[in-house]
């Protein structure tokens, strides 16, 4: 059997309060979480519960205070140079076009800047922004901002995407096309997708599986479920299926309370 595309084993991060070293906060505890090759991994859980946190380890950015990292069976040192990040916050440079931005890490690489130009070119066809290369990010909307970032992303061809809430901040209409873009892209590639997102409609409609952790601080996985939802998969539709519904009954039933609590916890953050 192939090692999996990406291990955490009983990972743990412990961090040191600038403002007081004396306390720490243990933002994640125990973790064991694996992608396989060419699986879509989404994550769900409370606010601040360390998903983000997981992300950043999984990518070489941040180091665990304990436990593991395997990058297809080998030890992960430094940054993960088999991922691609895409961030939940813009990643456009904006005294670049889209067609720049998308070359830029083409470049860094040492790609020929034809070969860069012609790889970029590609990508932002696949994405439905051929004709809008010349657009720097102040003159795309959201959608096409987030379009670009993903070709960004997927031009540098990573054996696995992480991806941090990506279409968080996209209007509901915009952000289906876009999952389903993504979808359609992943179905070409089978690239391993370790996934963030509050959203447990998306995760459900994306997923092959779908872990869920509790409320921080030491958040750890609290459940697993695998979506057996035949593929391919329209984001809008499949939400009507009674399988999703079942699925999402199953997950929230698991997350409910660790939402409350996390809910509970932020609103002490701000009342303190």
């Amino acid at each position: 059997m192939s090692p999996a595309a990406l291990t955490l084993q009983d990972v743990s991060c412990t961090f040191v309060s600038r403002d007081n070293p004396g306390q720490r906060y243990t933002a994640v505890a125990g973790v064991s979480l694996t992608v396989g090759a060419g699986e879509f991994v989404s994550v769900v859980g409370p606010t601040g519960c360390g998903k983000s946190t997981l992300l950043n380890v999984g990518a070489g950015l941040l180091q665990p205070s304990t436990g593991t990292v395997s990058v297809f069976g080998q030890p992960l040192v430094g940054i993960n140079a088999r991922a691609g990040y895409m961030f939940q916050a813009e990643s456009l440079m904006p005294w670049r076009t889209a067609l720049g931005n998308v070359m830029a890490g083409l470049e860094f690489r040492g790609t020929p800047p034809a070969d860069a130009r012609a790889q970029a070119e590609d990508w932002l066809r696949r994405v439905g922004l051929g004709a809008f290369g010349d657009r720097y990010p102040h003159q795309m909307s959201g959608g096409m901002r987030k379009r670009a970032s993903l070709a960004q992303t997927l031009v540098l061809d990573p054996d696995i995407i992480l991806m941090d809430e990506p279409f968080s901040a996209l209007d509901i209409q915009t952000r289906q096309l876009m999952e389903n873009e993504l979808l359609d892209l992943w179905q070409s590639k089978k690239k391993a997708v370790l996934f963030i997102t509050h959203d447990l409609d998306e995760a459900i409609a994306m997923s092959d599986r779908v872990v869920v952790l509790s409320a921080g601080p030491a958040s750890h996985p609290i459940g697993e479920f695998t979506v057996n939802l035949a593929r391919p998969r329209d984001v809008a539709e499949v939400r009507a299926t009674p399988r999703f519904i079942e699925l999402h009954q199953a997950i929230w039933a698991v997350m409910r309370d660790e939402v409350l609590k996390g809910y509970q916890q932020q609103l002490q953050v701000k009342v303190a």
